[in-house]
């Protein structure tokens, strides 16, 4: 179990591209921490998430 936000989601063994296309995220308007590193862009792809994983997405909004 992976805990993304707060809450548990059995996705281990996925990449975090493959995680974040399938839960609609806009990749150009995200930012994402695993364990407590930023993960750069360019590495979403090559990121395997492991059970026990923590990841927080953060959504960017604009507004004024």
């Amino acid at each position: 179990m992976v805990k993304v936000n707060g809450e548990e989601i059995d996705i281990a063994g996925k990449t975090l591209s493959e995680y974040l296309s399938s839960a609609n995220f806009d990749m150009q308007r995200i930012a994402v921490e695993r364990n407590g590193d930023i993960v750069p862009r360019a590495q979403y792809d090559k990121t395997t998430l492991a059970d026990g994983d923590s990841v927080e997405v953060v959504s960017f909004v604009g507004g004024g």
